[in-house]
């Protein structure tokens, strides 16, 4: 983060990262941020929280809607020995939080071809032994933003069920807190691409959908749109977007 003036009205609109403005006056709570304290709106995010002291986010930001594990964030609460983990896009301010922001997280990442591996506790066991050091503690799974069941496909990967870490790491983010806070210094993300990898290549099923639109777009049936989206200027682009149907 780099620190810009920080803002002094109690009346500044909630922050960017927020998704929302409004000119009501806003109760102001006291929080500490980087070791340093702050007062910030009770209902903001811990990224909306961070802007509002006036600091620029640069790194340790992406998606800001929970998706890219970017602002991965340790925290405690006043009276609480425990450390919390969450995603600031996403966590809410607390009255009395002290909190740190983890943009990265150092981690190894095995070198390998996929086609000299097979999709078994061998590929494992070569790549990422550290995962047979899980002593099944299950912090893993407690410190996940997304609620995955990390530990549960740990212990498929010792057996070498493929399939079953894909399923349950579908959903990660790579946000390295579970890294962070594994006692067996384990790195359960990198070892789940892997594991996706294998079964994409080796286990996945067909799919006549998939193979009927890839045919589609290498027959040029989407070219005049895409040539469309070419010329259209940025504001165009932007109507367009926004309008579109959406869940």
């Amino acid at each position: 983060m780099t620190s810009v003036a920080a803002g002094t009205t109690r009346n500044l609109s909630i922050s960017q990262a927020d998704g929302e403005r409004s000119t009501v006056e806003q109760r102001l709570i006291p929080i500490s941020i980087m070791g340093k304290a702050y007062k910030v709106p009770a209902g903001a995010t811990i990224m909306g929280a961070i802007e509002y002291a006036g600091h620029q986010i640069i790194r340790g930001a992406g998606c800001r809607e929970g998706y890219c594990g970017a602002c991965a964030t340790l925290y405690r609460l006043p009276g609480d020995y425990k450390i919390y983990t969450g995603l600031a896009c996403m966590t809410m301010v607390e009255e009395g939080m002290t909190l740190a922001q983890i943009p990265y997280v150092p981690a190894e990442k095995a070198i390998y071809d996929i086609e000299k591996l097979k999709p078994n506790v061998s590929a494992i066991q070569e790549m990422y032994p550290s995962v047979f050091r899980c002593v099944a503690c299950n912090t893993c799974t407690k410190s996940c933003p997304q609620g995955l069941q990390v530990m549960d496909y740990i212990q498929a990967a010792k057996r070498g069920d493929i399939a079953t870490v894909m399923d349950l790491s579908f959903d990660c983010v790579v946000c390295g807190l579970c890294m962070l806070r594994c006692p067996a210094e384990i790195t359960q993300p990198l070892m789940a691409i892997m594991a996706k990898r294998l079964y994409g290549r080796y286990l996945r099923k067909d799919s006549p959908e998939l193979a009927e639109r890839v045919k589609a777009v290498e027959s040029g049936v989407y070219d005049a749109e895409y040539l469309e989206l070419m010329s259209m200027n940025r504001k165009d682009l932007s109507d367009r977007y926004y309008a579109r149907d959406s869940e």
